[in-house]
């Protein structure tokens, strides 16, 4: 349903932490004109595990009308309480969003029944395309693939973002699932020979600062053509690695500020880049061809 490089946006905040609504249509705009795929919006790199119900909400419902059919935005409605993930969910789609992602619900460690049976309630309450999101490094809770298939089965589960890096993971969720789920890249460090591998799209945190050269990055692999591919990764490589020298969204925020399209804020409990990385982003921003 969805193919290439979709951004997971950041949320856009003044040093207060209040959101900056003119930032974020910045920013949607940014990603127009750069071809990027489609907008991921309040999800792990928008912090939405620091905004309240109403301001996801809202971020939402803004996204949307900034975007203005211009580019599909997904909003990220996962939460760790099946009802709370309804409810987000539920207002994602009144607010006109094109699908929503969820992730595995975190902290109190479901089983893979109880997985199953936390998508489908969501599925069964709310008719709108969704996106499951497989980050066992944040979640300490691991979808198994025998349970992505059978929640492939069904009608408006669309896909998985398989974020565990595991190209062998990707494999057998393909080969579980074929075209009844897509499968997307959540680890930009892998995403290119996931999707030479049959994979349909990247949710990119360096598609943030890089926009043009993940869509064409996530293209040339659509295509098969494996050489092109290689090429345009080259240089966004070190992007990959730099922008989690401390926890996303932390680097690519301030990278952001760095390249004057966002204020500098974050909230807490995440903390600014440390001084000490500043250097080591900037650099990598530089040679990445998106900094002067």
């Amino acid at each position: 349903m969805f193919h290439g490089s979709m951004v997971a946006l950041v949320t856009p905040m003044f040093g207060d932490g209040a959101i900056d609504e003119d930032s974020l249509q910045r920013l949607v705009d940014f990603h127009v004109e750069n071809h990027t795929d489609a907008i991921v919006v309040v999800g792990t790199t928008g912090e939405s595990a620091t905004l309240d119900e109403a301001e996801h909400c809202h971020v939402v419902r803004r996204t949307v009308e900034m975007a203005a059919g211009r580019i599909p935005v997904i909003a990220g409605t996962g939460a760790n309480s099946t009802r709370e993930a309804i409810d987000l969910t539920r207002c994602a789609m009144e607010a006109g969003v094109d699908a929503c992602l969820l992730v595995t619900p975190y902290y109190n460690k479901p089983t893979q029944e109880g997985l199953y049976l936390h998508f489908q309630a969501v599925a069964e309450a709310v008719p709108v395309p969704q996106i499951l999101y497989n980050v066992p490094s944040r979640t300490a809770c691991d979808m198994l693939p025998e349970t992505v298939e059978r929640l492939s089965t069904i009608s408006n589960i669309v896909g998985i973002k398989e974020a565990t890096g595991n190209l062998d993971r990707a494999r057998e969720i393909m080969d579980r699932c074929g075209d009844r789920l897509d499968v997307y890249s959540g680890d930009d460090a892998t995403a290119m020979e996931l999707m030479l591998m049959g994979g349909k799209g990247n949710i990119s945190v360096t598609a943030n600062v890089a926009p043009a050269g993940m869509h064409e990055l996530c293209a040339a692999a659509l295509a098969g053509d494996r050489r092109r591919a290689e090429a345009i990764n080259r240089p966004l490589e070190i992007l990959h690695r730099v922008l989690f020298v401390q926890s996303n969204p932390i680097p690519v925020k301030w990278a952001l500020h760095e390249m004057g399209l966002i204020p500098p804020g974050i909230r807490l409990p995440m903390t600014p880049l440390a001084v000490e990385f500043h250097d080591t982003v900037r650099q990598a921003l530089r040679q990445a061809g998106v900094l002067t």
